[in-house]
């Protein structure tokens, strides 16, 4: 398991593009049959990618969980939401089994001692990306397909920002404890995101883009509203942001991202907005 430490706005400042992409940048997610897991200690979210392709493959394969969390089993403290964006595949979550169909999501709850992860064609595997917040109450299981998020169209065409928020992971669709996610898709010619920016004081929040096409890119813009720095993300591809960041991006082909938050509360719309014109 990775481990990144918190860094500070000051630090930040004197960051080299080097430097920027070492603290949070998550360049690999999926390798075949591996578990890949980034430990940040910004609110102790954990990202983590799986590509089950010749072997079913547990969410505990390679990681020592007494030495990163102090507990017997993974989720013995922690909830954990997981998206499919590969082919179909199965999650056995402590004996029940959920058909996972592309951009299917499963919120399994804290206390689930087995999740196992496999993949219905290994010529078409699934890519498992999850994100792991603590927990202090178990909450229920549950399956959530792309058609029953909520949809919550924003933006326009001509702001280059045309896009739908899917909301799996929040407190209209399921109960959980701090965790929420979705899945944010641009329309075709729309290439930003999150635009105009904010920051979250009260909790940190992770990107996870897909569906950018093997030629293109995204730049995630991050940092203080005077002080940006952007890192060049390709597909399948992570970032961390912390509280005190901004966090949009821009991309040279419309593509798709999941966000994962986690922190003082679940209100979506709890934000701290930033002006453009402030933007430096």
């Amino acid at each position: 398991m990775d481990i990144r430490y918190s860094t500070g706005p000051e630090d930040f400042k004197k960051y080299t593009t080097k430097d920027v992409r070492r603290e949070f940048l998550i360049e690999t997610l999926f390798k075949p049959d591996e578990v890949i897991a980034t430990y940040s200690h910004v609110d102790r979210m954990v990202a983590v990618g799986c590509m089950p392709v010749s072997e079913a493959v547990p969410l505990d394969k390679g990681i020592d969980c007494w030495k990163n969390f102090g507990t017997h089993y993974f989720l013995e403290r922690r909830e954990i939401g997981i998206f499919n964006v590969g082919g179909d595949g199965t999650i056995v979550a402590d004996g029940t089994t959920y058909k996972m169909g592309p951009k299917d999501c499963l919120y399994v709850t804290m206390g689930t001692k087995e999740v196992v992860f496999a993949s219905a064609d290994p010529a078409h595997p699934a890519k498992y990306y999850m994100v792991s917040a603590p927990a202090h109450k178990p909450c229920q299981t549950k399956f959530i397909s792309i058609q029953d998020a909520n949809k919550r169209p924003c933006g326009t065409a001509e702001l280059s920002n045309d896009r739908v928020i899917n909301q799996f992971i929040h407190p209209d669709v399921v109960e959980t404890c701090q965790l929420c996610m979705g899945m944010t898709a641009l329309k075709p010619g729309s290439v930003w995101n999150s635009m105009p920016p904010h920051t979250h004081e009260r909790r940190m929040e992770i990107y996870f883009y897909f569906e950018v096409p093997e030629d293109q890119a995204v730049f995630h813009i991050m940092g203080q509203e005077t002080e940006t720095r952007h890192i060049a993300l390709h597909n399948e591809q992570a970032v961390i942001s912390p509280s005190w960041s901004m966090h949009c991006g821009c991309g040279t082909h419309n593509y798709t991202f999941i966000w994962a938050m986690g922190g003082e509360n679940k209100e979506f719309d709890d934000m701290d907005n930033i002006e453009i014109q402030n933007i430096k």
